[in-house]
């Protein structure tokens, strides 16, 4: 009978080790699934952005804090930062002097070049002076396979002229001259350049004093970055 007891009190006491390896078991998996849901595919992040990037024509603000954070290790955004720092290289103090700036988003690098640089006021000729500044950014844009969209820009303030009834049509013919003129002298491919016009609405800041207008009178060189089943492409 003692021997008996002895032995029931035994089974009793080891009985902790199994809850003890249970508890060990499901916290392992626990950091398993942990671990694997912090695990980012930033390849197929990367196409996510572009796809819903093609679909609005700009940044998402819904991604725009994440991945500012997650592009800075990203083969896409090395690529986007080598193409802005090659022009950068190339337009001397224009950016310090406000009338060239730079921005990045899913579509690519874009190039802001203000109304001041390029044109008289009103009119859609080139500047004499602007054409050293376009030849120089040419001769990066040349060497480049990435498709280029030249974009037209305007204030919010009508303008209403025989040649142009509208801010509409003054913005489409600054593209147009500007994307003309790139092409006729540097032979670059028609089905490689695009253009579009924006007229007022696609502002960089309000439209709230005259330096911001200012700011919004512009052409933008849109030199398209993607990716593409994990290949970076200059295609939208």
């Amino acid at each position: 009978m003692t021997k008996k007891k002895d032995h029931k009190n035994e089974d009793n006491i080891d009985r902790w080790l199994l809850t003890y390896a249970d508890l060990i078991t499901l916290l392992l998996g626990l950091f398993v699934i942990l671990y694997g849901m912090s695990k980012i595919d930033l390849e197929r992040y990367e196409q996510v952005v572009s796809a819903l990037g093609g679909v609005f024509g700009r940044e998402s603000g819904v991604f725009e804090g994440k991945k500012k954070v997650i592009e800075q290790l990203t083969p896409l955004q090395k690529e986007r930062n080598r193409i802005q720092q090659s022009i950068q290289n190339v337009i001397g103090d224009l950016t310090t002097k406000g009338l060239v700036s730079f921005s990045q988003n899913e579509r690519g690098v874009t190039v802001h070049l203000t109304e001041e640089l390029l044109f008289p006021s009103g009119s859609a000729e080139l500047k004499g002076s602007s054409l050293a500044v376009l030849d120089t950014i040419a001769s990066v844009l040349v060497t480049l396979p990435n498709d280029i969209r030249i974009e037209g820009h305007t204030d919010d303030v009508p303008i209403r002229t025989e040649r142009f009834p509208s801010n509409w049509h003054l913005s489409v013919a600054r593209a147009l001259n500007t994307a003309f003129y790139i092409i006729n002298k540097y032979h670059m491919k028609p089905g490689q350049l695009s253009i579009a016009g924006y007229a007022e609405y696609r502002p960089l800041v309000p439209n709230t004093s005259p330096e911001n207008r200012a700011r919004n009178r512009r052409v933008d060189i849109v030199i398209v970055t993607n990716v593409v089943n994990g290949v970076i492409t200059g295609k939208e």
